[in-house]
């Protein structure tokens, strides 16, 4: 009697096997490199986190050049992970560093505006906000592909990092009060009101983004409320001797 032919081809299995061991390998390595680039983001938002206690005089000098070094450490981290992602599907494994490059983008973001990595004649000049090219050369890595399925830097990544800092400058607009510097809380509110007005034109269609814009409007009631209450007290820069 004749041995049966199997009906599955048992190395079938084994390449599957293969398959999973080499997707298994890319995973670890890919999470190294995200958790390196998250650690530098770390740092970063914790050296940002003293403009809450800082005078705004002494960030050229002091502040900044912290955090300058920081956002150096992230720019490498970024150019990594592009390197080695640059091999890989980009709608396959994005899910596991947007988060971790979105932050990278606001403290990028923040910094800018605050005054760093500009030339030494603007250095210290605050309310520049970086566009989505400037924000990806920057990192080193492309924006917005369309014709291939490679790492960027998508639009999304852009907006949810610029939503990001919107918290954080209007935090920065009450403890600079405190600080005795009024003309910052202007300038704050000015800067997060012109935001939400721009993002109110866009068309969102991802619900993260569309939620995460939505809540701007209490951070630019919060910074209203300061400077209303700055107001009130004939405290604004320009009217104080009116």
């Amino acid at each position: 009697m004749s041995k049966s032919k199997p009906l599955i081809d048992p190395s079938l299995f084994d390449q599957l096997r293969i398959k999973i061991e080499e997707d298994t390998a890319i995973r670890k390595d890919l999470d190294k490199i995200i958790d390196d680039l998250t650690q530098h983001v770390a740092y970063t938002q914790g050296l940002l986190s003293r403009i809450h206690s800082t005078p705004r005089s002494k960030y050229p000098d002091v502040l900044l050049p912290m955090v300058e070094e920081g956002v150096r450490r992230e720019t490498e981290g970024v150019k990594v992970l592009g390197e080695f992602a640059g091999k890989l599907s980009y709608y396959k494994y994005c899910y596991r560093w947007n988060r971790a490059v979105q932050d990278a983008i606001s403290t990028v973001l923040l910094t800018t505006w605050l005054g760093g990595l500009g030339t030494e004649e603007r250095k210290g000049e605050v309310g520049k906000l970086l566009g989505l090219e400037e924000v990806g050369a920057v990192f080193g890595v492309p924006v917005n592909l369309k014709d291939r399925d490679a790492f960027h830097i998508t639009i999304e990544d852009y907006l949810l990092g610029l939503v990001n800092i919107v918290d954080e400058l209007a935090r920065l607009a009450m403890n600079s009060v405190t600080l005795g510097d009024t003309e910052m809380a202007v300038k704050i509110s000015g800067f997060v009101k012109d935001l939400h007005a721009g993002f109110q034109v866009l068309n969102l269609k991802n619900d993260i983004l569309r939620k995460r814009v939505d809540s701007i409007k209490y951070s630019v009631k919060k910074v209203e409320d300061v400077v209303y209450d700055l107001s009130l007290r004939n405290l604004i820069p320009g009217r104080m001797e009116e």
